[in-house]
């Protein structure tokens, strides 16, 4: 493990805000792009989501519930769970940071985080003045050294990874992580696991069932991903029964606004909406890493909704297509800000057929010198 540099970068630290990296890339901030920056669900928001808002508008003069308990009761339905091990939270952001607090508030003060991964793990650790250490997965294939983390653990108070990993796509296995965890359990540690993106991929590989057996998990997880609704800012963070009560105490009061939290419930009983975005990823994703290779482009393996890719020759270099892409009318994602990746690859969202197929026709087309 390595010790964290200081800033990475003066690039955007997040995708799906085309404004900054088209200035970045000496492009007028208002170009027309498509954005492959941002890793939402391309069939947008469930098509009554916008009724719903509208007849809702009603409630803005009253406060919401302080504990969301329909809400809460919804999601514990939904992950089979009791509603005291939900809470709701104002996006998967707010989970980072209440889990953070919890930490610092239990006395922690060295936190290992899997590395290349969301830059708001460490940020939150460090707002909360919890040290940080680095741990690389494999160069290459992205994959964890079960024997470097454990060791890792043993030093640690807490274990930050996400899964599906973010920017790679890789999906850490169900028994190492396992394995992660009796480990933890054994020294004290606690592991927060971020399934932001655990929703395209199939529900058994949900890690909801292991916090019947350790009360040192904490699972974070985001709807505005799957249910394209960045704007309305909705996640949740589930753990066993006393540590959520603990974190309730940290989490500033009414932090999700009535609007959102009323949408919980109707959103996760939509199974139609979920079962055609989990189909639409299971042919989309593996045909779209399909025509990139066929380009002669390195992508790694996922199983998220986003492919990590970058050429296989100097003049294919991940800077040079990213601008080419930007003046040819699509954003990806740099990576100049991700801790071992440092520029070198690309990250694009899984979107419609139609849209990355213009990609795919783009990228034919290029001829780097």
């Amino acid at each position: 493990m390595t010790e964290p540099e200081g800033n990475m970068s003066d690039w955007p630290s997040h995708g799906g805000r085309p404004e900054g990296m088209l200035l970045n890339l000496g492009l007028a901030s208002n170009a027309q792009v498509i954005d492959f920056s941002a890793n939402f669900n391309p069939l947008g928001p469930p098509s009554w989501l916008m009724e719903r808002l509208a007849a809702s508008l009603a409630e803005l003069n009253v406060y919401p519930d302080p504990d969301y308990t329909e809400a809460c009761r919804a999601i514990a339905w939904a992950e089979g769970l009791t509603p005291e091990q939900v809470r709701l939270t104002n996006g998967g952001a707010e989970a980072i940071f209440l889990a953070a607090a919890l930490l610092a508030k239990q006395g922690a003060r060295r936190a290992v985080v899997v590395q290349p991964t969301f830059c708001e793990y460490e940020r939150a650790c460090r707002h909360y003045g919890i040290g940080v250490q680095h741990l690389a997965l494999e160069a290459g294939s992205f994959a964890l050294d079960e024997a470097r983390a454990l060791e890792g653990i043993r030093d640690a108070d807490a274990v930050f990874l996400c899964r599906p990993n973010n920017p790679t796509g890789t999906l850490i296995e169900r028994d190492q992580v396992e394995c992660l965890l009796a480990e933890s359990h054994r020294c004290g540690t606690t592991l927060v696991v971020d399934e932001a993106f655990v929703d395209f991929v199939s529900p058994d590989e949900r890690l909801t069932p292991l916090l019947a057996r350790y009360d040192n998990l904490l699972l974070l997880r985001s709807m505005t991903k799957l249910y394209a609704i960045p704007g309305l800012r909705l996640g949740y963070l589930l753990g066993d029964g006393p540590t959520v009560d603990r974190i309730a105490e940290l989490q500033l009061p009414w932090s999700v606004n009535t609007l959102a939290a009323g949408l919980v419930e109707r959103l996760l009983g939509d199974r139609n909406f979920l079962e055609r975005t989990q189909e639409w990823i299971s042919i989309e994703g593996p045909w779209l890493q399909r025509e990139l290779e066929a380009l002669g482009l390195r992508v790694v393996p996922s199983r998220a909704n986003f492919l990590l890719l970058q050429g296989r020759t100097k003049a294919q270099a991940a800077p040079l297509l990213l601008e080419y892409l930007a003046r040819s009318g699509f954003l990806a994602r740099h990576t100049h800000n991700f801790m071992g990746l440092d520029g070198a690859w690309l990250r694009i969202a899984v979107r419609s057929r139609q849209e990355n197929t213009l990609l795919i026709e783009a990228i034919a087309r290029w001829r780097p010198s």
